[in-house]
């Protein structure tokens, strides 16, 4: 199954690499990446803007805006693609966010720098405190809930959705920085600590991705590690859902950390589903979880 899903990543790397964008949107080719079947059920609607938090070509958010009048609670999207530039972007992600925002939930669906592009430590993490600082400023001129904020992750899009919850000292990516005030974070089919689970993490894209994407592995860089990992820096989150399939839950020294910073910790294992039933809509494995998550991203 691995090699498998490291295949139909690695097919899309001629229909998905980034080239010049215009200011005012996202590269064309990431207007039409494919989807990996995420979109059985939901077709995703058009965004409501294209908000650009940085100049380079993948440095663009879509805002999508539930009907009515809000505010409305904010989820921030973060896409896999094992860090690696030409496997995918945000484009896969579009059919959940259309998914929420059906059930009256904002979404910023984020796309970003990946190893080949300019990612990897730091760039990668420049682009999410980037995002941080762009929705610290949605409001007043979107009507969304900054008190309501969840951060979710697919596969590697685990990383920031926990990593921007946490607070950063000077051996950080990106230096000293505060953390992004969210309730909750949602990772389906994500890692929880780098430094422990680079090996599962590897078998799943098929290749050596979190060695790349960190400058070194956790025997040569394991200050960079210990900097982004749950046991020196836990997210300050109420809560924290981990809905996985080909991963293995969180480890029990990562989960252990996460308990004793206060964090809910809530892992749901589907044994035998495949890497992307657990963002589609329509799934019976994402259908299972559904309501939980709703009312995560809804509770005040």
């Amino acid at each position: 199954m691995r090699r498998a899903l490291a295949g139909i990543f690695l097919a899309m790397t001629a229909s998905c690499a980034s080239g010049p964008a215009d200011r005012g949107g996202p590269p064309a080719e990431a207007a039409s990446a494919k989807l990996f079947g995420t979109d059985a059920s939901v077709t995703p609607s058009k965004p409501d803007a294209i908000l650009r938090y940085a100049e380079h070509p993948r440095g663009f958010a879509e805002l999508r805006l539930p009907k009515g009048k809000g505010p409305f609670p904010l989820a921030v999207i973060f896409h896999g693609g094992c860090w690696k530039t030409g496997i995918a972007t945000q484009g896969y992600m579009a059919p959940l966010a259309t998914r929420w925002q059906e059930h009256g939930v904002a979404s910023l669906n984020v796309d970003y720098r990946e190893v080949g592009d300019g990612g990897g430590w730091p760039g990668s993490f420049a682009d999410w405190a980037a995002v941080a600082d762009l929705v610290r400023g949605l409001t007043p001129k979107y009507p969304v809930d900054l008190t309501r904020i969840t951060l979710a992750g697919h596969s590697a899009g685990g990383l920031p959705a926990q990593w921007l919850a946490a607070a950063s000292g000077q051996d950080g990516p990106v230096g000293a920085r505060l953390p992004l005030i969210a309730q909750n974070a949602i990772v389906f089919d994500g890692p929880a600590d780098l430094a422990r689970e680079a090996g599962a993490f590897d078998g799943l894209c098929g290749f050596a991705s979190v060695a790349p994407f960190m400058g070194g592995s956790v025997e040569r860089a394991p200050e960079r590690y210990a900097a982004i990992g749950p046991l020196a820096h836990p997210p300050r989150l109420r809560r924290l859902m981990f809905v996985q399939a080909v991963l293995p839950a969180p480890n029990a020294i990562a989960a252990e950390a996460l308990r004793d910073a206060g964090v809910g910790l809530t892992v749901h294992a589907n044994p035998g589903a495949s890497h992307f039933d657990v963002i589609t809509p329509g799934s019976p494995v994402y259908q299972a979880v559904e309501p939980e998550i709703l009312r995560w991203l809804r509770q005040r």
